[in-house]
């Protein structure tokens, strides 16, 4: 094993441990990592002797803080392709995850984002810690929530899930578990002896009561004494109208849900709102990466993400221009255009999922 490979492998009894390694980036996602990612994928699925796959972060900081945006951004610039050629790979290798045939366990401790949820949250047993923080902050540049991101938000209960898709807004171990991001919340102090504990596993069924038997109940988090005012500020038609009450509710992390929302990209909120509610009715995690993959093309086409991306991560003034400047200057026509079927670019999960 080549320690300075960005993912690594290696088995502890009948477990398979998959490592992303790129810990000075956080272990951001490149393409080579995804292509790693699914070939291991492939290969622990078809090995008799593995019974389960366990996925973590190298370095202590986190899992993995998303997709390596930098790059995308000088794709963008240039007029590249590479980008849509990275998220046609990464957003089939979720939809792998989702339907990986053993148990997959990831290990959600510290920043989990973006990218790092898609290859977390939709595996079988997804655990957090007292340290993790995670996020879908695409809104924030100029970017829409993709790697079924949409998928899982819709499925949130009542607006969950809308609020931090626009907000962008990181959550801990007990908001993650209550938007049903996670499965267990596990102490940090008790991830050694959990690893450790689950080499000694022999079927498959014996990983899910390793987990639990390590599992405790999550300290307090936030959002469960909002769902109120949550519910029916973004229960709203439109973002005009969410900001709207959001700020006329009274309720002072209302009001500041607004400031924060009215901070991000103006057509990357219509286009999230509207990919949110309609992944609601997909039926399918294969039917939201389509969609979000159509959605993904189409932002990186557009002005705000190489702007919010160089106001975020390049420059890091966080004064961002957006283009069009303002929620109102985004049209019906402009959100629509996000959702055009790319035709023979297609990614088409969904329809081999149906013919499987």
């Amino acid at each position: 094993m080549n320690h300075e490979d960005p993912v690594l492998l290696h088995d502890e009894g009948r477990v398979r441990h998959i490592t992303l390694n790129r810990p000075r980036a956080l272990n951001a996602l490149n393409h080579d990592m995804v292509k790693r990612l699914d070939a291991a994928l492939a290969e622990a699925g078809a090995d008799d002797t593995v019974i389960a796959v366990l996925i973590t972060g190298a370095g202590g900081r986190g899992l993995c803080a998303g997709g390596d945006i930098r790059s995308i951004y000088e794709d963008a610039r240039a007029g590249g392709s590479a980008s849509t050629d990275f998220w046609r790979d990464e957003y089939r290798l979720n939809a792998r995850i989702a339907r990986f045939p053993k148990p997959y366990v990831a290990i959600m401790d510290g920043i989990v984002m973006g990218g790092g949820v898609g290859v977390s949250a939709h595996g079988d047993v997804r655990i957090v810690t007292e340290n993790s923080r995670i996020a879908m902050p695409e809104t924030g540049i100029g970017f829409v929530p993709d790697v079924g991101g949409t998928h899982l938000l819709g499925a949130a209960p009542g607006e969950l899930g809308i609020h931090l898709a626009l907000t962008a807004d990181a959550v801990g171990a007990a908001d993650a578990l209550l938007c049903g991001l996670a499965d267990h919340f596990v102490p940090s102090e008790r991830l050694a002896p959990l690893v450790a504990d689950l080499a000694g596993c022999g079927t498959a069924a014996g990983i899910e009561e390793t987990v639990r038997r390590h599992a405790a109940p999550a300290p307090a988090g936030e959002l469960a004494a909002h769902r109120e005012w949550i519910d029916a500020c973004y229960r709203a038609d439109t973002v005009e109208e969410v900001v709207d009450r959001l700020d006329g509710s009274g309720v002072p992390a209302a009001k500041q849900a607004a400031q924060t929302i009215l901070g991000k990209s103006p057509t990357a909120l219509k286009a999230t709102l509207s990919a949110v509610r309609r992944a609601r009715g997909l039926g399918s995690l294969e039917a939201a990466l389509d969609q979000e993959y159509r959605i993904s093309c189409a932002a990186f086409t557009r002005p705000d993400l190489v702007e919010g991306v160089r106001a975020q991560i390049i420059d890091k003034d966080r004064t961002p221009r957006w283009n069009p400047a303002t929620l109102a200057e985004v049209t019906e026509e402009d959100v629509a255009s996000f959702f055009a079927p790319l035709g023979d670019r297609e990614l088409g999960l969904a329809a081999s999922v149906t013919t499987d």
